[in-house]
């Protein structure tokens, strides 16, 4: 088999040729049109000497030429790996020497940042830039491709063989890449049919970039391989620029994350008439705030999707159904992907509304971390997957997220999860507050105990006070925040997720 042929040969075999598979602000790519591209680069790269398994980067913006050359690479079956658009200097060296990379392509944009650890490099890539200007000792895109056949039999490859990488964030240290394999592709669009009932015609937008898993799984590869069209929004995503592609390509559906969609309440967007016309909106990255669900229902009339993945599985393994959501819940299993819960003796739990370890076994699901075998072996549990996130489920088998398992509090000799603790205050401030985010911190007596950031919405600082101080006293004794800061806004990676270690370092100052 072969990943690049699981994802656009299927809609070549369908005869979907001539419809669209990609659009790009005026740009359109035909399935034809992206399937000769992707034999174009796979040829240029074995022409540079690329062999299986080696590796390619990309720092390129999300665009036809990423799609085609990260395809193209897994046809010939060598390696793809997408990397963060956002890497400082030193993150972007250590990707580099960490994957031995034969081949980088960039975009000229990004090309400064290259060139501050370039001379770091102890065996430097072939590097492909993308845009100009040229810079000597690189290969220009079309230069690089130039003459090279639009035909090209894929390499077979055994399912097992890896055929891309994600790169963590590397937000407690470096990076670490996530290796999957070709046969990981093969459930890609079963979300998009079994849920969303995509069909060919359909259009794809998911706002986050595709070197995160869950657009990299949702557009690239699951929408391709279900013969939909993929929106690719170049530059960073806001709630302006999301708006205007959404009224130029009038999208089916809409991935997002929570920070997102509540950027886009707060802009108006979901009020447009573009925006009623998509079907289905989906979010994961973090968990949906119930207040958010409940204003974008009023303002849309249609719910949002919640589900959850993670960068080990690229594809959600829990979701929502869209005709009934459970408010508050990831949803439930899907029908790819095994999920169960575990106690601290490693037993696993089958009373409802208790709490344990998440552990999850799929088809698509990593096969190990790069060069990193003991903290592999922690992650793979025999053929489990322990993400390390805490749930509970309920009698009718939903399943809701508790957070990180180090976030989730011992007080009083009861677990508490900080995440309940703020979906509770949020729901009781409503939108007098923007965020917040509780963290655990320790009294003088050495107990520990809760601290809650609030981000108050402008002008409702008293109603704000006066809310969350009701929010409080209606917990429970032992969950309710012994200490509230206000501050501007909460410490988010990339992809929208709050960093609770890093408020808990405010604590510290």
């Amino acid at each position: 088999m072969n990943a690049a042929d699981e994802i656009i040969g299927r809609p070549l075999a369908q005869g979907l040729g001539e419809k669209i598979a990609i659009l790009d602000g005026d740009q359109s790519v035909s399935f034809n049109e992206l399937n000769a591209a992707v034999n174009r680069h796979g040829n240029a790269l074995l022409k540079l000497g690329v062999s299986k398994g080696e590796r390619v980067l990309f720092l390129l913006d999300d665009s036809p030429e990423l799609i085609a050359a990260y395809l193209g690479t897994m046809r010939i079956g060598a390696v793809a790996v997408a990397l963060n658009l956002r890497l400082a200097p030193k993150d972007l060296l250590f990707v580099i020497q960490n994957s031995a990379c034969r081949v980088l392509y960039i975009h000229a944009k990004f090309f400064q940042l290259y060139q501050e650890i370039a001379d770091r490099i102890e065996l430097p890539p072939r590097v492909v830039l993308v845009g100009t200007p040229h810079h000597a000792g690189c290969l220009a895109l079309q230069d690089f491709l130039g003459g090279h056949s639009a035909e090209l039999e894929s390499a077979a490859m055994a399912p097992t063989d890896v055929a891309f990488w994600v790169y963590s964030s590397g937000t407690t240290g470096n990076p670490k890449a996530v290796m999957h394999m070709h046969k990981s592709v093969v459930v890609a669009d079963r979300i998009h049919r079994e849920y969303f009932d995509v069909k060919p015609g359909d259009r794809v937008f998911t706002t986050s970039k595709m070197f995160f898993a869950f657009a990299l799984g949702h557009s690239l590869i699951g929408a391709l391989r279900a013969g939909a069209t993929v929106i690719v929004l170049e530059g960073w995503p806001d709630a302006e620029t999301i708006a205007k592609v959404v009224a130029q390509h009038k999208p089916t559906l809409l991935f997002s994350v929570p920070t997102m969609y509540r950027n886009m309440l707060n802009a108006g967007c979901p009020s447009s008439a573009a925006f009623r016309g998509i079907r289905h909106f989906i979010s994961a990255g973090e968990k949906l705030p119930e207040g958010l669900f409940e204003r974008w229902l009023e303002v849309t009339g249609k719910p949002i999707t919640e589900g959850i993945g993670s960068s080990e599985t690229v594809f959600l393994f829990l979701v929502n159904d869209p005709r009934q959501p459970q408010l508050g819940s990831c949803g439930k299993k899907v029908p790819w992907a095994e999920v169960r819960l575990m106690d601290d003796d490693d037993v696993e739990i089958t009373e409802a509304g208790k709490p344990g370890l998440l552990a999850v076994r799929m088809a698509s699901q990593f096969c190990g971390y790069w060069k990193l075998p003991e903290v592999s072996e922690r992650a793979i549990r025999g053929s489990w997957y322990y993400p390390g996130d805490m749930f509970r489920f309920d009698e009718q088998g939903n399943w809701y997220h508790l957070g990180r398992a180090d976030d989730m509090l011992k007080i009083s000799g009861q677990w508490v999860s900080t995440i309940a603790v703020d979906q509770a205050l949020l729901a009781a401030c409503g939108d007098a507050v923007q965020e917040m985010g509780s963290v655990a911190t320790c009294n003088q007596k050495g107990l520990t105990e809760i601290a809650v950031f609030v981000v108050v919405s402008p002008g409702r600082d008293e109603e704000a006070r006066s809310r969350l101080q009701s929010g409080i006293a209606a917990l429970p004794g032992f969950k309710q925040p012994r200490r509230v800061e206000f501050v501007d806004s909460l410490p988010r990676t990339a992809t929208g997720k709050l960093q609770r270690s890093k408020l808990a370092g405010l604590l510290q100052q």
